[in-house]
This record gives C-alpha cells, structure tokens and sequence, in this order.
C-alpha cells in the first residue's frame, strides 16, 4: 500500500469499524490515527492491517480485532500519570496504544521470538516507556501495583494474583467466558477490600495461553 492509500485505510477503519462500535472518545480516536498499527502488523499480512479481523502473528497467537483494541482502550481511562500492565503483548500494538496513554507499561509476553519483535518495534516507534518482558502473565506475581490491566486476549476467568495487582482506583479489563458467548468484564478495584465489576460489551477473542480453563464435569 502506497502512503495515500495507508491514509484511507485507516480513516476507514476509525470510522466504519470503530466509531460504530461505540468508541467516541476524542483523544482515543486521535490516538489511532497517529499509531501507525500496520508497523505493528507481519510482512506477509500488511495488506489486512486495518481489516476488521484478527491477524496471524505465528506460534499460534494473533492480533485482535482493532475494534476490541479501541474499546478496551477507551473503557479503561487511562491518564498520564498512571502505570500500566498488559498481559499477552502480541504485536505491540496494544502497548504501543498503552504507551501513549499512560505514564509507564510493562507488557508481558510468553513467546520469546514475539517479545523480541515487539520490544524492537516498539522502541523504533520511540516508546521507551513501555517494557516487554518475557513471562507468563498467568503467574505474573510480585510485579507491584498498577492502574491499568489489560488482558489482550479472553480468559475463562479473571484470575485472583491479576485482581491483586490492582491499586485502589485501578482498573482491569478482559475479555471473559467460553465460546460462543464471551464478553469484555471491567473490574475497578474501590478500596482495598472491594471490586466492582460490570460487563459492558459482548465479544469474543481468542485465548490467552496457560490461563485455567473450567472444569469440563457435569453434574
């Protein structure tokens, strides 16, 4: 794609996928105009880098959706002072997103080969905010306290160590349940002894890897 037709690419995916899906938040649309998400996206898949689908990346992962992206995005609130956490960075894409928002993110990766990928793309965009780290985000333990938690993929459940890593005012994302009906849960965390969850949207995403799944016995 030449530079003109990236340009309507994209205005076309911020106003027919995303716009339409409920994401009228200002400063999140500009934010994805200016992040160049097909710098985020495989060689071999640039030509769907605005499609309204999910992306191969290899080893069995991919990007989401870019309307699920935009909507988590903006249903978390991010401010500029605020720390972040991603779980599952994929592309980058997201943390890229994530690392215009918020003050600092730490972004956790199982694959080694996508970290790498990410980290390099990343700190070619100029991010130097936003870590990558190599773990897994299903035992991600003594990480510290974070405003923003995003799950960049769905879970059965929203585990408990995640829901500790949350500061009084913090906010989590993820996209919840089993096919065929998942939908995103936003979890705040009031005080230090209470959460409040509610479940704005429905949609579903691929897994993230090593979370539990539920019990496959019936009664």
């Amino acid at each position: 794609m030449n530079l003109v037709n990236i340009a309507q690419a994209r205005f076309n995916m911020i106003e027919q996928q995303i716009r339409p899906w409920n994401v009228l938040d200002a400063d999140v649309l500009n934010l994805l105009a200016d992040v160049r998400r097909e710098e985020f996206v495989p060689l071999a898949h640039q030509a769907l880098a605005f499609a309204d689908l999910e992306i191969p990346l290899g080893h069995g992962q991919c990007m989401l959706a870019p309307r699920l992206e935009a909507r988590m995005l903006q249903d978390l609130q991010i401010q500029p002072h605020e720390k972040a956490l991603e779980i599952g960075t994929g592309s980058g894409y997201m943390a890229a997103l994530l690392g215009r928002r918020a003050h600092s993110v730490l972004s956790l990766e199982r694959i080694p080969e996508l970290a790498a990928i990410a980290g390099t793309k990343l700190q070619k965009a100029g991010l130097h905010q936003v870590e990558v780290r190599v773990a897994d985000g299903s035992q991600a333990l003594g990480l510290g306290k974070f405003d923003a938690i995003v799950l960049s993929g769905s879970v059965p459940q929203v585990p408990q160590h995640l829901l500790d890593l949350l500061a009084v005012g913090g906010r989590l994302i993820a996209i919840v349940g089993d096919e065929p009906i998942m939908s995103a849960q936003l979890i705040t965390r009031v005080s230090e002894t209470a959460l409040r969850s509610t479940t704005p949207w429905d949609a579903n995403a691929p897994r993230l890897n090593g979370f539990a799944e539920h019990s496959q016995f019936h009664f």
